[in-house]
């Protein structure tokens, strides 16, 4: 049966040549009952019939044997027929039997009179694009046990040196200071620098802890992490720190736990190399993401030339840059001799809004 037409127009011979033209899409008309009665060369080069091979067919013959027994295509047909249009997105079935996925959408075609004269229909192949995304979700899943693994491995490291070495070393002042009060007076004063020595092999332990796992980020949040450790380890490092925090609500873990090692990382990198008095860090939402930055006052550098000296100490920027993008996000650096550097960074998440 073919859809009723009216007379063509010169306009409409432009229009046919379009539609046939188009290889991306496959677009072709139905008739009421589903037969097919026009074909492109996009339908031709997605499904692989040609135009002879198709035509006085019903659509049904795209669909997979069990979706046919299940009357999907006659009910598409019904859904578009009640609602102006169908969309969906399944396996469907070339000539030779192979199975692709396909946005299909199918519109209903009314005449002027209000009357159902048939069915337009638009196919993608989107064949290669689920399988990107399905290729970006098992990377994802890799992600997280990676962060869980790495993060598992530094928090089992930070208790065993808080509960083993750090009671040790305390163990030790204390019986350093029991003894000052019983050595002669002319060994006092090697006793008080022992013990200022464990004092300080403590502190750095104690600093050990906190950037191998800093008790804030799991118990109040990636903001308070990076305020804490500021406080914590940054402040001895004689640097004047600004934090702001615009997040409209906590990342996921496995972002939240990117983002602070990336700002620990570049942290740890203007102490070694900047020479810096400041250091801002800056936390925000956009595009459905986490955008950070962190600045600093310091002494600049060539940034096409950093890349090239790893021998010294820019294995930090290489490290950065690898995990927001194994987290599918960016990460740049903007530097100017004896202007300052500042990195910048953003990964993707949907953040879960704050109660």
């Amino acid at each position: 049966m073919e859809i009723e037409r009216g007379h063509p127009t010169p306009e409409d011979a432009e229009f046919r040549l379009l539609v046939e033209a188009v290889l991306d899409y496959g677009i072709f008309m139905l008739d009421r009952t589903g037969v097919i009665v026009s074909w492109n060369a996009g339908a031709e080069r997605i499904k692989g019939y040609s135009a002879a091979d198709i035509i006085g067919r019903h659509f049904s013959v795209f669909y997979p044997p069990e979706d046919v027994a299940a009357g999907k295509p006659d009910r598409e047909l019904q859904v578009a027929e009640a609602e102006g249009r169908l969309e969906d997105e399944g396996w469907r079935v070339r000539q030779d039997g192979s199975r692709f996925w396909a946005n299909v959408v199918i519109t209903a075609l009314f005449g002027t009179d209000g009357r159902l004269r048939g069915f337009g229909k638009v196919t993608r192949d989107m064949t290669e694009r689920r399988n990107v995304e399905r290729t970006l979700s098992e990377r994802r899943q890799l992600l997280r046990h990676l962060v869980d693994a790495q993060e598992a491995e530094r928090r089992r490291i930070a208790w065993d040196v808080h509960d083993d070495a750090i009671q040790a070393m305390v163990s030790v002042g204390m019986r350093l200071q029991l003894l000052s009060g019983r050595v002669p007076r002319e060994e006092i004063a090697e006793i008080g620098t022992l013990d200022n020595v464990v004092h300080e092999a403590v502190q750095r332990l104690r600093e050990l802890v906190s950037q191998l796992r800093p008790a804030a980020l799991d118990q109040l949040g990636l903001g308070n992490a990076i305020t804490a450790y500021l406080d914590d380890v940054v402040a001895d490092w004689n640097l004047s720190c600004a934090f702001r925090n615009d997040l409209v609500g906590e990342p996921p873990r496995e972002c939240a736990i990117t983002v602070f090692r990336i700002c620990q990382e570049a942290l740890a990198n203007v102490r070694k190399h900047a020479k810096a008095s400041t250091v801002a860090i800056e936390l925000s939402t956009v595009d459905q993401g986490v955008l950070a930055s962190v600045r600093d006052d310091g002494i600049g550098m060539e940034v096409g030339a950093a890349w090239t000296k790893t021998k010294q100490g820019h294995f930090g920027m290489i490290e950065m840059r690898e995990r927001a993008e194994t987290a599918e996000g960016w990460w740049t650096v903007a530097s100017t001799p004896g202007e300052g550097t500042t990195v910048e960074f953003w990964l993707p998440v949907m953040p879960e809004p704050r109660p």
